[in-house]
């Protein structure tokens, strides 16, 4: 059994498809999924897909690169974060790709969503794009280990893999390590400690080999196993069950059943 610890499926791709891509998930034995909240506004979605759907859990958060949104400050996060199906703080963290400025509300709301996670207890889902050095500052400067959480869509090096896992973070890789292109990548991937490890689709982005170019779903998760045994030389069942029990363990509000 699999998990994908990163999807959007309130996206319209996916919405719109939502029994099929939910049939398709069990036929690829991905059990559960995390769908991630990127604005306050569309959370309600987000909530409401894990409130029909007891595989799927939610997280609370307003993703980086959302300028012209509801600003949340910790209050507000920690009300909605108190639901039994909101399992994570985020996503959340530093885009310095799209904001080339390096805008300061960015590490403010940042610090906001570290300091609610560790109010809430619930774990944070941290998103960095050219920013690494920033991003592991507030960390440390926030106490963001005391939440623990991921480094989700990880393609960073391995000098910040080692700095996220000396914070107790957890590495979660998705499509893009079954890039050819991705062979730095692809080293980071075998030298993670398998307790460490997580998969993700991050679907409808970032669909893996051979899907790549389509749009992504949570089933494809597999894709992203099967590379990661290949590059450990492990078998593909202990990158499942190892995959499956650090989701399980990290986000310890949701349940297997």
């Amino acid at each position: 059994m699999y998990v994908d610890s990163h999807c959007h499926l309130d996206f319209p791709d996916l919405i719109a498809r939502e029994d099929e891509v939910l049939a398709a998930m069990a036929a690829s034995a991905v059990t559960h999924a995390l769908c991630i909240s990127v604005t306050l506004e569309d959370f309600p979605a987000v909530r409401g897909l894990a409130e029909r759907h007891g595989n799927l859990y939610a997280s609370v958060g307003v993703h980086p690169d959302n300028a012209d949104c509801e600003e949340p400050d910790e209050a507000r996060l920690l009300a909605l974060a108190d639901h039994p199906r909101v399992v994570a703080i985020g996503e959340t963290g530093l885009d310095y790709y799209w904001h080339k400025d390096e805008p300061e509300w960015q590490r403010a709301r940042f610090r906001t969503h570290i300091r609610a996670a560790r109010r809430a207890g619930k774990p944070l889902i941290i998103h960095t794009r050219n920013a690494a050095a920033d991003t592991l500052r507030l960390m440390r400067e926030e106490a963001a280990g005391e939440a623990g959480g991921v480094m989700h869509c990880f393609t960073e090096s391995q000098e910040v893999a080692d700095a996220a896992l000396d914070l107790g973070f957890y590495i979660s890789f998705s499509g893009i390590v079954t890039f050819k292109n991705a062979k730095a990548l692809k080293e980071v991937a075998t030298r993670v400690p398998l307790d460490r490890l997580l998969i993700e689709t991050d679907a409808p982005y970032l669909a893996p080999t051979p899907h790549r170019g389509k749009t992504n779903e949570p089933a494809y998760v597999v894709h992203v196993a099967e590379e990661i045994a290949r590059l450990r030389k492990e078998p593909l069942e202990r990158i499942a069950q190892a995959t499956t029990d650090n989701f399980f363990r990290l986000f310890r509000h949701a349940s297997r059943h």
